[in-house]
């Protein structure tokens, strides 16, 4: 049940909490910032055409998905397309073409087709 009652000072409607201090980046977070920018310098920013190609070896304690991810991620936020191929213990990216595109899912026009027999 909910206590009401009133209060004496009505300056407690004037109390503002001090604006906090920003928080430091863990290692880990600052591990992650620094390989973000590694892969936005060393990958991204060098993809001009089609013809250039990078490989990304990973590492002992690096998991595929996490690696996939976060350079779809640093080329999303760059504004750049890009295709990860996996290939073994490594990744090879390049940029994103029609003959590199996925052609998995759903066929163009096949949703119309349905509809149109339904």
């Amino acid at each position: 049940m909910v206590r009401i009652r009133s209060v004496a000072d009505p300056s407690v409607l004037e109390y503002r909490p001090q604006p906090r201090k920003p928080r430091e980046l863990g290692p880990r977070a600052r591990e992650r910032l620094a390989q973000e920018r590694k892969l936005a310098r060393g990958i991204i920013s060098k993809l001009t055409d089609p013809s250039r190609v990078f490989e990304v070896k990973l590492g002992p304690d690096d998991k595929p998905a996490t690696i996939r991810r976060r350079l779809l991620k640093v080329a999303a936020d760059a504004g750049v397309e890009i295709a990860v191929r996996p290939f073994g213990d490594r990744f090879f990216v390049g940029l994103m073409t029609p003959e590199r595109r996925s052609r998995r899912g759903r066929k163009p026009g096949s949703r119309r087709a349905a509809a149109a027999k339904g």
